[in-house]
This record gives structure tokens, C-alpha cells and sequence, in this order.
């Protein structure tokens, strides 16, 4: 009978409780003996499969033959010393054949043979072996050589039970396929997947070249509180928890924006943080409450510094995580390598449904457009948030090539610099790609007086019921009436960007552990 894991829901219960007790059996056996797998703290492992590949030709012995043909196997202080290999890692497969057998060990990297004969490890760590599991970890010494058939393998001649696996695998040939399963025992997913295990091999490559970039461009990454009063930067419920040293209920932020301010203002001129963020909302195939942002802030330069770096960055990526600026994304072919497009909100609407807002002279004349176009409001919206909804419903759907959405209304955006030559729009872009929005930029509101108007006009929309209005933030004030330079400020959804460059099609995919509603 095949050894079907529980994660793979492919064998009744009680054949699952069956296997279980084999091996905790096993283990019994093994500890009675004072072989337990569990008392072993380390192992000395040298190379990973990956690695062994790599330098095939610098680690293998190539076996002599005697006059029969058969091999002539090397006594163990006739290996050279560089010669010589220990890997570690789960048993994926076995195949015992009497005195002989395969086995496939999986490490960080990948998957390596090993071949396993009785004259080699002697009788009893060959018995050992035989009854070893699928799921086990192992440590394995010996010599690189290729097989009859040409495989790179290696020859044990030394093998240790390091740790024993008391719950079976899925069955080898459907894997982990139940995708909640996949998502609620990642753990299983990156055993038995080797997709998923690329994907977050991918996020973490991402993450280090954004690193690279900015450190190139002399960012300097910091980190900034969790745990706040008054959670600001971006439209969001925050969630609520209570503080029990100080008494005080406090937000889980929404946004890395304020703090990262402050440090500007304190003279550190380019700041970036990657961190989490909370935000009390639904979740869908590109959002979750708990995500990963990276935002950053540079003095002295505008949003169109911004987007020069933006450009610059998303196609230093695809170049050295894809090793291409083009790659397509579930099907659609996407171009890093061209410039990336520009358009107005108020631009792109017209071209799309052919409404110029920039000779709409009031909200009713908005809202009346609204209704005859069937786009829903409510009765506190203004101008710039019909112009905003109509974008949102007309427009994204089709900037599936990289495209930066420019000069957003001022209401809403609280904090972005007004255009001179037209204060009821703000230096602000998106930008789209797939339909996405991939990250949101200003010219930042370095003016205190102005952004406390900003803010009473956010206390006014929450009072009249926007659940994610920003409140007043008086030590952020305080801050920007000691001086803050000009400054341009964006901020990347790392999650959706990581999925875009793995091709995933949720953001569950790209997340060890996503938001998942409790069994039971």
C-alpha cells in the first residue's frame, strides 16, 4: 500500500493512523536499541546536490574495472580528500534490489541519487537502511561517480538516520495538489513541490537585488514601529489591539510612511524599509491583511525622480532575477525593457470613455456624470473622488503594459504636493502593469500648514463615515514644522510584484504562510 499523507487526503483515516503507528513503532525499536535519531545535534554535511553538479568533474571518481568489467570500488582512505561528499537532507524515494539499492536524498537545492550496497555499509546499517521511510532525513558520505546508465550519484559509504519522519508524504507521483492544503502546510508544499520551492528561492533573490539597487543609489534601510497610536501613510482600516504595559490601545500600521518622514526631516536624506503592514481588509487573489511593503524616501528630488528609479529598478530586476526584461505573466508578454508609458488620470479617462474631467467645474456636474455612466458613490464625495472611481472603473482594466498614471485629485491624496500650475491635482503617479497597481509615488507635502489642512479635511470625511480616513498626526506635524526638503516618496507591494516575476497567480502563492480563517 502506498503511503499516502493526510496533507494529500488520498487514503482513509484509518489506513493514515495505520502508517503512523508503523513508524512510531520504528522509532520505538530504534530508541530501544540507543539509536535514537532524535539525540543527534549535528552532522558534518560538505556539499548539496546543486553543488555536486556544478563540479562534477573536479569531484568524481572514475571507477576501474577488473577483468570482468565490474567496478572496482575504492576502499574509503584511497579517496582523496577533496574527493570526498556528505549531503543531508530528506529521503524522497527507494528502491531496494537484495544487496543494493537506490535512494534520492533532497537537500536546499534539489534531489541527488545515492547508491547503497550491503558489502559497503555492512549488515546491519544495511538492514538499518531497508527499514528506513520515505520522509526520513539522512546524512550520506561518500564518493561521486556516474552509474551504468550515466547518472551522477553518489556512492554511501556511510549512512546516518538523522531524523525519523512519523507522518507519511503525499504519494510521490500526485504530490501535495489540494491547494487550501498547500497553503495551511507549506511545510509539506516545499517538500513535495518543486514550483513552490522556486518561487520562494525567486522572493528571496527579488528582495536581495532590491536591496542591491538601492544600496547602489546610497539608501540607507531602516526600520520603523509596528505597534502606533494613530496608524497613517495610506486608505486603511488598521487593526486594534491593546498595549498592557502602558494601558493603551494601540493600531498595527497601515503604512511606513510617516516614520520614514521623520527621518528625512532628521537629515538622513534616503531611507527605505521592507516590513510588514496590516490592513483590515478582504482577501482576494491580490490582497491580504498581513503583506509585505517596501517604501522609500529621497530629499531633494520630486515624483519624477521617482519614477526614474521605479523604471530603472523593475527593470534591473527582471534582468537579474529573469535574466530578461521580457517575460510574460499567465500568458501576456510584458516589457521591461521599453520606456514605460506615461498618462494623466484625467487623460487616460478621456480615452477610455471620452469624458474630459478637466472641464468639470463642480462636484454636482461630477456626480451627475456619475449616474448617467452607472458609477456608484456616496453622498460625500467630492469631484476628485468621481474622477478617481471612474479611473478605477473604466481605466485600470486596461494598462496592462507598464504605465505611469500621473497627477492624481488632491482629495485623495493627503499627502502629496499640489501641481503649481493646477492645485486641485497632486504630484502623484501609480504604476500599472497587468492591470495592477504596482506602487504609488509623491512629490511629498512638505508644507505643515497645508498638510494640517489636508488632515482636518480627512477628520471631516471620517466624521461624515470613511472608515479609512486618516487622522491627525500632531507629532508628524510637529516634524515638518521643524523643516523637511523637498522629497520624493513611493511605495512597492512586494508580494504583488513577486508574483508577477514567478508567474503565480495568487498572492498565496508568494507567501509562506498567507491569511487563512481558522479550522474548527
Amino acid at each position: 500500500m502506498a503511503e499516502n499523507g493526510q496533507a494529500n487526503n488520498q487514503a482513509p483515516q484509518e489506513d493514515i493512523g495505520h502508517l503512523v503507528q508503523v513508524r512510531r513503532d520504528k522509532l520505538a525499536e530504534l530508541q530501544a536499541a540507543g539509536r535514537d535519531p532524535f539525540q543527534i545535534v549535528k552532522y558534518d554535511q560538505t556539499h548539496h546536490s546543486e553543488e555536486i553538479r556544478a563540479n562534477a568533474d573536479r569531484l568524481e571518481t572514475v571507477m576501474k574495472t577488473d577483468e570482468n568489467g565490474k567496478n572496482i570500488i575504492p576502499a574509503w582512505d584511497e579517496i582523496p580528500e577533496e574527493k570526498r561528499v556528505s549531503i543531508a537532507g530528506r529521503m524522497m524515494s527507494k528502491r531496494v534490489m537484495g544487496k543494493a539499492s537506490f535512494c534520492h536524498v533532497q537537500d536546499l537545492e534539489g534531489r541527488m541519487q545515492c547508491y547503497v550496497t550491503r558489502d559497503e555499509l555492512g549488515e546491519e546499517a544495511y538492514a538499518a537502511f531497508k527499514k528506513m521511510d520515505i520522509g526520513d532525513i539522512v546524512g550520506v558520505r561518500g564518493f561521486v561517480f556516474r552509474t551504468k546508465t550515466g547518472e551522477l550519484s553518489i556512492h554511501a559509504t556511510e549512512l546516518t538516520l538523522l531524523s525519523k519522519s512519523l507522518q507519511p508524504l503525499p504519494e510521490k507521483f500526485h504530490g501535495l495538489t489540494d491547494t487550501e492544503l498547500r497553503y495551511r502546510q507549506r511545510y509539506v508544499d516545499l517538500i513535495m513541490n518543486a514550483d513552490s520551492r522556486e518561487v520562494f528561492r525567486k522572493r528571496s533573490r527579488i528582495l536581495a537585488e532590491i536591496r542591491n539597487f538601492l544600496a547602489g543609489r546610497d539608501f540607507m534601510e531602516v526600520e520603523t514601529p509596528i505597534l502606533v497610536s494613530n496608524p497613517g501613510g495610506a486608505a486603511a482600516r488598521p487593526f486594534a489591539t491593546h498595549y498592557n504595559a502602558l494601558d493603551e490601545d494601540v493600531k498595527l500600521r497601515i503604512s511606513l510612511e510617516l516614520y520614514l518622514k521623520r527621518l528625512i526631516v532628521g537629515g538622513l536624506e534616503r531611507v527605505y524599509e521592507i516590513g510588514r503592514v496590516f490592513r483590515n481588509e478582504g482577501v482576494d487573489t491580490r490582497h491580504n491583511p498581513e503583506f509585505t511593503l517596501m517604501e522609500l524616501y529621497q530629499a531633494y528630488t520630486d515624483y519624477e525622480g521617482m519614477m526614474e528609479l521605479t523604471e530603472s529598478m523593475f527593470r534591473h530586476l527582471a534582468e537579474k532575477v529573469l535574466g530578461t526584461t521580457k517575460f510574460t505573466y499567465q500568458g501576456v508578454e510584458l516589457d521591461f525593457g521599453k520606456p514605460f508609458a506615461r498618462v494623466t488620470m484625467t487623460e487616460c479617462i478621456k480615452q477610455y470613455t471620452g469624458i474630459d474631467f478637466d472641464i468639470v467645474a463642480s462636484d454636482e456636474e461630477a456626480k451627475a456624470l456619475a449616474k448617467e455612466r452607472g458609477v456608484e458613490f456616496e453622498e460625500r464625495h467630492k469631484k476628485g473622488d468621481i474622477v478617481n472611481l471612474f479611473f478605477e472603473e473604466f481605466c485600470e482594466k486596461h494598462l496592462v503594459q507598464p504605465t505611469f498614471v500621473m497627477d492624481h485629485p488632491i482629495e485623495i491624496s493627503p499627502l502629496t504636493k499640489k501641481r503649481p500650475d493646477d492645485p486641485s491635482k497632486v504630484e502623484r503617479f501609480e504604476l500599472f502593469i497587468n492591470t495592477w497597481e504596482m506602487c504609488n509615488a509623491y512629490s511629498e507635502l512638505n508644507d505643515p500648514i497645508d498638510q494640517r489642512e489636508r488632515f482636518a479635511a480627512q477628520e471631516a470625511a471620517a466624521a461624515a463615515g470613511d472608515e479609512e480616513a486618516e487622522h491627525t498626526d500632531e507629532d508628524f506635524l510637529n516634524a515638518l514644522s521643524v523643516g523637511m526638503p523637498p522629497t520624493g516618496g513611493i511605495g512597492y507591494g512586494i508580494d504583488r510584484l513577486v508574483m508577477l516575476l514567478t508567474d503565480a497567480q495568487s498572492i498565496r502563492d508568494v507567501l509562506f504562510f498567507p491569511t487563512l480563517k481558522s479550522l474548527g
